[in-house]
């Protein structure tokens, strides 16, 4: 059966990750910090018992990562979905105002996790068939695009996480590993807010026909949910 691994599975991006893929008969894998809090995500379960498994985990908590890897050493993964993601609060990301202690958090989740959890999953993955990382980035992140400024704390950590994907596509390829960088889009979730321009099913099911799609040719590039690449 083809496995997925997603972090941040509790809502919004993730959770439809979860939904669209169970629906569809994989093996998922949904972690998240508080298992026993993700009303929406048991709800789901209770739905696909056959098909996913919820696990504890904080993508900040490196031992977490690899006790979990340890319990899942034998378990194939064929996709990895790095989701889980944080937004610090705009006004602490503004230029004169920035809270440093946030802009380590943001790092730590979302730029040195996705490595963290390909680090510590690498044989897992390796073992699968389909062989792919994906991580969910943002246009944000895009030095090309920034035509507003501001946002540096978010804006930076996604910046940085396009370059770990880059390169991990680049020295994970002797293994037939194949590494994406995934745009959203603007979507309607507690992060995006009410105002966005579209769903989490909008964004997910783009988001798993380019999934669909992908040969080892595409690791590396950065693209959006309708399949336009974004310049770096």
């Amino acid at each position: 059966m083809t496995t997925t691994l997603i972090t941040g599975a509790n809502r919004g991006i993730g959770l439809e990750f979860v939904r669209q893929y169970a629906q569809d008969g994989w093996q998922v894998i949904a972690c998240c910090r508080q298992p026993n809090k993700a009303d929406h995500l048991n709800r789901i379960s209770e739905q696909f018992p056959d098909h996913i498994s919820i696990f504890a985990l904080d993508v900040a908590d490196h031992q977490q990562i690899e006790q979990l890897s340890r319990s899942l050493a034998s378990k194939p993964i064929d996709l990895l979905i790095n989701n889980a993601g944080v937004y610090p609060p705009s006004d602490n990301g503004g230029f004169g105002n920035i809270d440093y202690a946030a802009w380590a958090k943001t790092f730590q989740i979302n730029t040195m996790a996705p490595l963290k959890m390909t680090e510590a999953f690498i044989n897992q993955i390796s073992n699968s068939k389909l062989k792919i990382i994906a991580t969910i980035t943002s246009k944000m992140g895009s030095i090309d695009d920034n035509q507003r400024g501001g946002s540096y704390i978010y804006r930076s950590s996604k910046t940085a996480v396009n370059m770990v994907g880059k390169s991990l596509a680049i020295d994970l390829k002797p293994r037939g590993i194949t590494s994406v960088l995934l745009h959203p889009g603007w979507v309607k979730t507690d992060m995006g807010g009410q105002d966005a321009l579209i769903t989490a099913e909008q964004s997910v099911s783009g988001m798993r026909t380019i999934l669909n799609r992908l040969t080892v040719a595409d690791s590396g590039k950065f693209l959006a949910y309708d399949g336009q690449t974004i310049p770096w």
